[in-house]
């Protein structure tokens, strides 16, 4: 374990954090796989090699590489070398294919794509289109469904690089990642070396304070960024081993933290639950797991979790791509409950603002919006989308799109909702999160998305519709899904409007495309209560 200290913001880029790992912890192992095990150095050493490789290819500062990769040392690597060219690498979703895998790749303007054995067919469909000209392969190129890629081995074949890093900023551009779209068009965001490095240094080192023998175990994705901020560059700031796996796993997760011996992960919220729905075992506490931050888990979840498993759970906190720590409960105070967003860091200052960028009274519902103290806090704006850039600021606040309330008592901030998947009406915010989550309890519903329709009165408000995918085999009435709400929310939750369909929009990361059921708006097959003989109890 090599923890460094990163006070100093000149020391703020990757190719210098890895040189000091590589000279004062440079046997300690680094990425860790089934089949490889790598220190610091030997990745100092690989990455100098991939940026001599890199860079007879073409590429130099300001160049974009585009990694469309599973879950493998070689996309670290990567990431690591074509840094230190001062160039920017950007990960595709691997859940991207055909039309929406060519739209992101052409958005991103890279000059060299390097991808693998798992995803180069989705590659090889489009490749006509893609406009790109070299394409590295990390696979067997002869038996390759491409035209001509160029081994990855051909890359490493090359003597390291001989680069200075001197001239590069804790302020550059070094990755891209893209958003969801879930609420519109994907965008590319913009980030520095310190908009990675703060959230580490300030939040998730803090939180997991590593001990020596620690390791992490990284399941998420390495298109996420929550794979980076929580594993791989934690891992590279404290010198411990990052533990990589190809994808989660409930059937064998336990199995493969024993085998490794890791004492920290992190997971997506589905992923914790499921592991709680896994029958139980004799030995589900013989773990040499010791923290995990579970994100978001529901609060009855937790001490569950703790107890059956053994392990402490870390508190959460909010973060996104733009601003990768917003909040954060680095202290675990007994009058703030664990899933509270928890405070700001002490370099921003946070307001919750209403639509006309006016601060919401006290303990009213308001959009985050963030204003930084210090530069290169949040990201650099959208790639190639300076409007979508400007549309994100009232003035020096950037708006996160996440609603939020404080407690006056602790000060405390609580989550309440995206902005765009929430409505207010009859002079209430409601949160489409909470209603789905009720309609979801129906025995006869398999998916709802909730969203909102301007009202006919009130051009500044919405009237609530769900569109509702019904289990196989099941039918309902509108009036009874209604009823149901009734019973079990708000009077306010049940829907003027609803809609039995067949498909929801869904991204490739199955996630509704909301901006699109908006869009639809109604129809002659959607259900409207007041035309309806039902009456809503209060």
């Amino acid at each position: 374990m090599n923890k460094l200290d990163l006070s100093n913001t000149a020391d703020r880029t990757f190719p210098l954090i890895l040189r000091q790992q590589a000279e004062q912890n440079g046997d300690a192992e680094f990425l860790v796989t089934d089949t490889a095990r790598i220190s610091f150095a030997q990745a100092d050493t690989i990455s100098d090699c991939l940026a001599a490789g890199l860079q007879a290819l073409g590429i130099g500062t300001g160049d974009i590489v585009a990694l469309f990769l599973g879950n493998r040392p070689e996309m670290v690597l990567l990431s690591l070398a074509i840094n230190k060219l001062g160039a920017i690498w950007t990960p595709i979703n691997g859940d991207y294919k055909g039309q929406w895998l060519l739209d992101n790749l052409q958005m991103a303007r890279a000059k060299v794509l390097v991808t693998d054995d798992q995803y180069q067919d989705r590659i090889a469909e489009i490749e006509d289109q893609l406009g790109i000209g070299t394409i590295v392969l990390v696979g067997e190129t002869g038996a390759s469904a491409l035209r001509n890629p160029i081994d990855y081995q051909q890359l490493l074949d090359h003597p390291p690089a001989e680069l200075d890093y001197g001239a590069q900023h804790y302020g550059d551009n070094c990755a891209i990642l893209w958003t969801s779209g879930t609420t519109g068009k994907s965008k590319g965001v913009l980030q520095s070396y310190n908009c990675w490095i703060r959230p580490i240094v300030g939040g998730c080192s803090l939180q997991y304070n590593s001990q020596p023998g620690d390791s992490i175990y990284c399941v998420l994705p390495l298109f996420h960024t929550a794979a980076w901020i929580t594993s791989v560059y934690r891992a590279l700031v404290e010198g411990i081993p990052c533990i990589i796996e190809p994808r989660f796993s409930v059937t064998n997760f336990w199995e493969r933290i024993k085998y490794f011996g890791a004492t920290q992960t992190f997971l997506l919220g589905a992923m914790g639950a499921f592991l709680l729905n896994a029958p139980e075992r004799d030995d589900d506490r013989d773990t040499p797991l010791r923290l995990a931050q579970i994100v978001p888990l529901a609060p009855n979840q937790w001490p569950i979790f703790e107890q059956r498993f053994g392990v402490q759970l870390i508190r959460t906190g909010l973060g996104q791509s733009e601003c990768q720590l917003v909040m954060t409960q680095v202290e675990n105070r007994e009058d703030v409950p664990v899933y509270a967003l928890g405070f700001p860091a002490d370099d921003t200052i946070i307001r919750l603002l209403d639509d006309d960028g006016k601060e919401v009274a006290s303990g009213e519902v308001g959009e985050i919006c963030i204003k930084p103290l210090q530069p290169y806090l949040l990201f650099n704006g959208y790639f190639d989308n300076p409007e979508a850039t400007a549309e994100a600021y009232f003035g020096d606040y950037y708006r996160t799109g996440d609603l939020a309330r404080q407690d006056l008592s602790t000060g405390a901030y609580f989550y309440a909702d995206r902005k765009k998947d929430a409505l207010r009406f009859a002079g209430r915010n409601i949160s489409t999160l909470e209603v789905e989550s009720i309609v979801r309890r129906h025995p006869a519903v398999e998916d709802v998305a909730a969203f909102g329709i301007p009202s006919e009165e009130v051009e500044s408000e919405q009237e609530l519709k769900l569109n509702i995918i019904l289990r196989e085999g099941c039918s309902e009435s509108a009036e009874a899904i209604c009823s149901f709400i009734n019973d079990n929310a708000p009077h306010y939750f049940v829907p003027r409007y609803l809609e039995f369909v067949q498909s929801l929009p869904y991204t490739p990361t199955n996630k509704v495309q909301k901006f699109k059921l908006r869009e639809q708006g109604v129809n002659e097959h959607t259900w409207d209560l007041k035309n309806s003989d039902y009456l809503v109890r209060k």
